[in-house]
């Protein structure tokens, strides 16, 4: 073999020991700078980074998605609270990407979508600084763990959402499922996050047009996968959005 050739087959092993050891940790992995951020069509089981928007044909498939969506009256809020959906974070839902892999499922969010990452030292876990471009506002964010509620992980279906649809009847596990699965789960602008509360689509919608369809597709992934119910209004706006 040449050198040349040598040299190939060194990199080539290098590059997949190094997927292969990061498929045995389970744990989230930070892009680089620039990284492409995938759209939800893309992107079934939340593991990668982001929310494009949905182009072209795609429009098209995330219509079908949401008309396969069930309408229900909303019920009552009664009962709620977020302990119902087990502890802040917790590393023990099963069944759920990132899970047990002994770092907290906002450390995983973080991890998955921010840039120039940095943790604790002596920890793979902690994220205490990094660069977030919100897929809700489109605004760059420096962020550091001082300034914690500057970024916040939003439920793209609300838990109290869930509840009101039908989650207080589902068992604690799968309620913490639900609470934990990235698919569900988005690093965002605080402010944002604290506007859209526990509103449905009909109610609250990202201030970035470009992701309204993205983000409405994933709000009806999330509900696709664990057989909940929208309202009628939230159905019509979401199907407004992809159109």
């Amino acid at each position: 073999m040449s050198a040349r050739g040598v040299v190939t087959a060194f990199l080539a092993g290098a590059v997949m020991f190094a997927v292969v050891a990061r498929q045995d940790t389970g744990a989230a992995t930070a892009p680089s700078g620039g990284a492409v951020r995938a759209a939800p069509l893309q992107n079934p089981d939340g593991v990668r980074p982001g929310l494009a928007p949905v182009t072209g044909g795609d429009r098209a498939r995330a219509v079908r998605l949401i008309k396969r969506l069930r309408t229900a009256p909303m019920g009552s809020k009664a009962g709620y609270s977020r302990a119902r959906f087990g502890e802040n974070w917790a590393d023990t839902a099963a069944g759920v990407p990132y899970a047990r892999n002994g770092c907290r499922t906002r450390d995983d969010l973080l991890a998955r979508d921010g840039e120039n990452v940095r943790y604790r030292r002596g920890s793979r876990c902690e994220v205490v600084e990094l660069d977030l471009r919100d897929p809700y506002t489109g605004r760059v964010i420096r962020w550091s763990k001082r300034r914690a509620d500057e970024i916040q992980v939003d439920h793209v279906v609300p838990l109290s959402y869930e509840w009101r649809m039908g989650a207080s009847r589902w068992s604690r596990a799968k309620r913490e499922r639900i609470a934990n699965d990235p698919l569900n789960l988005m690093p965002v602008y605080g402010d944002a996050n604290e506007a859209k509360g526990g509103s449905g689509p009909a109610a609250w919608l990202p201030p970035r047009r470009k992701v309204r369809c993205a983000y409405v597709v994933r709000f009806a992934q999330v509900a696709l996968k664990y057989g909940l119910p929208v309202t009628r209004a939230d159905k019509a706006a979401m199907l407004a959005q992809c159109r």
